[in-house]
């Protein structure tokens, strides 16, 4: 697994990085097998993966407490990334809570449960203007001051909230959602990170399975997607008719749509961590897979005029 720095003076992460989350209940859903989930994590750092990524509110602290078993007697192998902020109840969102004396209580819990000393990135997951910037990430340099945190990331902030937290605190990396289907970051939050030296940690590179090839519509009645405009009704119909063609391009190339999908967010630049939710052991060697994928310009433009920005219908949580 290719390593890069994750920001101009970052550490050296795997190009590609696991998302835990769907290893605990968020939405809503079933709990994933623990012992598979566990092999998961470990067969990941033995395949060279060491970004980790997870939130102390993924399953009210589950998934931390997952990831600290999985990681028992191998911390120096694994780069753990840990959001914050959110605040729910049998997985409705409650809000935000990033007051710099809550932040405090959570580091501690999350350094308990995950078994460590130190945090590698701490990030809040979004911002609502509740607590003003400096608060939080003062909180947060003060952590990094104290031994708890290493580096300093955020997600989910615009532009100029980035240059501002950059301004406190050096930052490490973004968090953010990008993909072929969500691709309003590239007008300014992207170029803002690349310019201040900023790693980017890419999620959602599936757009909650609507690039997967696989989702019809209409979606199950219980499907978690059901609530964001994009998959419902015409919506979702005229939507699916543009996934085809990446359903296409991935037949030509002998590739599954998901593994394009990755690969056209790893192409997007050399500063760019893909990350990847898998809880199961037998999807890490395609994703592996979809990082050695490489498009010619005939296939990248295809791609990029078809998933132009702004042609997909309805919105999802990325946008607000």
């Amino acid at each position: 697994m290719i390593k890069i720095n994750l920001g101009k003076n970052g550490p050296l992460v795997s190009k590609l990085g696991l998302g835990c989350m769907r290893m605990s209940s968020v939405w809503g859903g079933p709990v994933n097998n623990e012992s598979e989930s566990i092999a998961t994590i470990q067969s990941a750092l033995d395949s060279g993966i060491n970004f980790l990524n997870t939130g102390d509110f993924y399953g009210a602290g589950h998934n931390e407490l997952l990831i600290g078993k999985a990681i028992k007697g191998r911390r120096d192998d694994a780069f753990i990334s840990v959001k914050f902020g959110a605040m729910r109840d049998n997985g409705q969102r409650l809000g935000l809570d990033l007051r710099p004396i809550a932040i405090k209580n959570f580091i501690n819990y999350s350094l308990v449960r995950l078994g460590i000393d130190t945090i590698d990135l701490y990030q809040p997951c979004r911002l609502d203007n509740s607590v003003p910037l400096e608060d939080v990430i003062g909180t947060i340099a003060d952590l990094i001051k104290e031994g708890k945190v290493r580096y300093l990331g955020v997600s989910e902030i615009t532009a100029d909230q980035l240059r501002q937290a950059n301004s406190i605190h050096p930052v490490t990396a973004l968090e953010i959602g990008y993909s072929l289907a969500d691709r309003q970051i590239e007008n300014g939050l992207l170029p803002t990170a690349k310019e201040l030296g900023v790693g980017v940690v890419a999620f959602a590179n599936t757009a909650e399975g609507l690039l997967t090839g696989e989702m019809k519509a209409p979606l199950p009645a219980n499907a978690y997607q059901n609530q964001f405009p994009r998959f419902q009704g015409e919506n979702l119909v005229k939507n699916l008719e543009k996934v085809e063609v990446l359903k296409e391009m991935a037949k030509d190339k002998g590739f599954t749509p998901t593994q394009l999908a990755i690969a056209w967010v790893n192409a997007q630049g050399d500063h760019i961590v893909p990350l990847v939710s898998m809880s199961r052991r037998s999807r890490l060697p395609e994703n592996i897979q979809a990082m050695e994928i490489e498009f010619n310009s005939e296939e990248m433009n295809i791609l990029n005029t078809n998933f132009a920005s702004g042609s997909l219908l309805g919105g999802t949580y990325l946008q607000r």
